[in-house]
């Protein structure tokens, strides 16, 4: 029978209340009202979308990456685990709960990842950041990766949506250097998405790291 599940945290925001559970050594589920944001049995698919988004930055000097968001830092040790030492890999993080959740109880699920000396931590909307390296206000990144509960999808604004949008896409393609990767991971595979990431310039390839059942995706886009 299955060890009921033991909330260790909560904490009330505008889209619900935002919990983390455990159920056993290594069982976490990060939920926000009734959605499960992450499960950290079922997370191959955030893995690989942060090792291919940086797998062209390993032989790189001193590659920048912006990932956006945290969840339970597994995008994050994806990433780190690919990219070289001189790497900086900011993170974007709305709620620094989520932060303490992966320097506390979530730290050995990704041997502390978040405490990796590559990594910068900002609290904050990550479109921010990638307004801020398209006007060139700061340096541009050599990939963005994102891992957002709400992925692309069919239903998707074509252009107004605040990260999956023609708008969005041309910010990030302007806050990307020449040779820039964008990975996305999404809950489904969106042509629509695919189409305006290509319109926008980037080619694109789509893997489906899932194992049965329904296979997520992860949107690689790059620039040539």
């Amino acid at each position: 029978m299955a060890l009921p599940w033991k909330r260790l945290a909560s904490v009330t925001t505008k889209e619900g209340v935002l919990e983390l559970r455990q159920r056993g050594e290594k069982d976490f589920l990060i939920t926000i009202g009734p959605q499960v944001l992450m499960n950290s049995l079922s997370s191959r698919s955030e893995v690989v979308l942060g090792q291919l988004g940086c797998e062209r930055l390993k032989e790189s000097r001193a590659p920048r990456v912006l990932l956006a968001g945290l969840g339970m830092g597994i995008t994050l040790r994806g990433a780190l685990d690919t990219l070289p030492p001189d790497a900086v890999v900011e993170v974007a993080e709305l709620n620094p709960v989520v932060a303490e959740w992966c320097r506390g109880p979530l730290a050995p699920l990704t041997n502390g990842a978040i405490l990796d000396p590559r990594v910068r931590l900002s609290i904050g909307d990550v479109m921010a950041r990638v307004r801020l390296a398209a006007a060139g206000d700061e340096e541009r990144y050599h990939a963005i990766v994102l891992d957002l509960y709400r992925g692309p999808h069919p239903r998707t604004d074509k252009t107004g949506d605040p990260f999956y949008g023609s708008r969005a896409i041309a910010s990030m393609k302007n806050a990307l250097h020449p040779g820039g990767t964008l990975a996305v991971w999404g809950e489904q595979y969106d042509e629509e998405y695919v189409q305006r990431l290509e319109k926008a310039g980037f080619a694109v390839t789509v893997k489906r790291p899932g194992r049965g059942g329904l296979k997520m995706a992860v949107f690689l886009a790059r620039l040539p």
